[in-house]
């Protein structure tokens, strides 16, 4: 007869309101093993009113004092990425399970400090790369590893949105270089990690980042100010098994198709894509063909599917980010994708700003 450990519910601070209010809120109230404890904001009244809105009980307006709460087992940090390293340090040290936005930070250097203190410290450090638990891509993921498509020819993805499009928007956070903004920041980040999960190491890299709107309105004085950061990426890579793909990332483009992974193999061809524009999560569709054959789509098994509909697809995901998360703190082991793909995913954008600024190939170490 086996004995049932009954489990309490694990402790967690919401650092960061504006992604965090839309997401991680929503996702940590309703998984089954999380219990929001306390929200940080930096404007203790705004705290306060954040906390009273969702049912929280404390409200804080320093990360010292949010480690400092008993009750708080884990933090989960939605802030910009600028803030990132100093408030994932300070959870860390307090020995706090993380669970991290991505990018994780600013610099590969930062990305694995963290990583090293976290092991350090024996706690649980996650990062929310979800494109690796949406059922699309899960079903994607599948048909690769069983061979469909044979040995991978090249690969084309194209990430276009119009998020940053409009010229009236005005200048914040995203336009600065030095706080992490950009658009290889905000979604290349995504893609180099399901490209190391879905193909593999990269070998070499070259990047071309470009600025399609030069200035935005500065909300603090009304003038003009420059945009340091890139809204679209044209990226050649080549990857460890010699396959090329070329990937193009644009947050200032109106475009039908908004992502689109397309593999092409000796066997076959395997193409995932949304068309919805509104949510990068929900719409998501897989087609497949054999040499000769139309391209058809494929059926996503029930097994994958989210078992609970949320109108913002980013809770569905983020949902089963937490899930793994859970799992990890449970079980004491690290679970993926742990802080080690963070890394990954900021050695490569680096590298990137490191081709740019050289207009060369760089080689991406082993």
């Amino acid at each position: 007869m086996t004995t049932q450990i009954n489990q309490g519910k694990i402790g967690v601070a919401i650092v960061g309101t504006g992604f965090g209010q839309k997401v991680h809120i929503p996702a940590l109230q309703a998984h089954h093993r999380t219990e929001i404890v306390a929200v940080y904001h930096r404007d203790i009244e705004k705290a306060k009113t954040i906390a009273k809105s969702y049912n929280i009980p404390h409200a804080c307006q320093t990360i010292a004092d949010i480690v400092a709460l008993p009750e708080v087992q884990a933090v989960s940090i939605a802030t910009p990425p600028f803030l990132h390293y100093e408030m994932a340090k300070t959870a860390l040290q307090a020995g706090k399970h993380l669970l991290l936005e991505k990018p994780v930070t600013l610099n590969v250097a930062e990305a694995q400090e963290l990583s090293e203190l976290a092991q350090k410290q024996g706690v649980i450090a996650s990062v929310d790369f979800e494109f690796r638990f949406v059922p699309a891509w899960q079903l994607f993921a599948e048909l690769l590893s069983a061979g469909y498509v044979g040995n991978q020819r090249l690969i084309r993805i194209d990430w276009l949105g119009s998020s940053r499009a409009d010229t009236s928007r005005p200048w914040n956070w995203y336009s600065s270089l030095e706080k992490g903004g950009g658009a290889l920041g905000s979604l290349g980040s995504h893609a180099f990690d399901y490209i190391a999960w879905l193909f593999g190491a990269v070998r070499r890299l070259n990047a071309h980042l470009s600025t399609a709107i030069p200035a935005r309105i500065d909300p603090a004085n009304g003038e003009l100010k420059p945009v340091e950061t890139d809204d679209t990426c044209l990226l050649s890579l080549e990857l460890a098994d010699g396959t090329p793909c070329q990937v193009t990332i644009s947050a200032v483009v109106h475009a039908a198709r908004t992502h689109w992974v397309e593999v092409y193999g000796d066997r076959g061809t395997l193409v995932i894509g949304s068309e919805n524009q509104k949510d990068y999560i929900h719409g998501f569709r897989v087609w497949g063909s054999q040499i000769g054959q139309p391209l058809q789509e494929i059926e996503i098994p029930q097994r994958l599917l989210f078992p609970q509909h949320y109108t913002d697809g980013r809770i569905c995901a983020f949902l089963r980010v937490v899930d793994q998360w859970v799992k990890g703190i449970d079980s004491k082991q690290q679970t993926i994708p742990s802080l080690k793909e963070g890394i990954y995913s900021q050695l490569l954008m680096d590298l990137c700003h490191k081709s740019h600024a050289t207009s060369s190939w760089v080689d991406v170490p082993n």
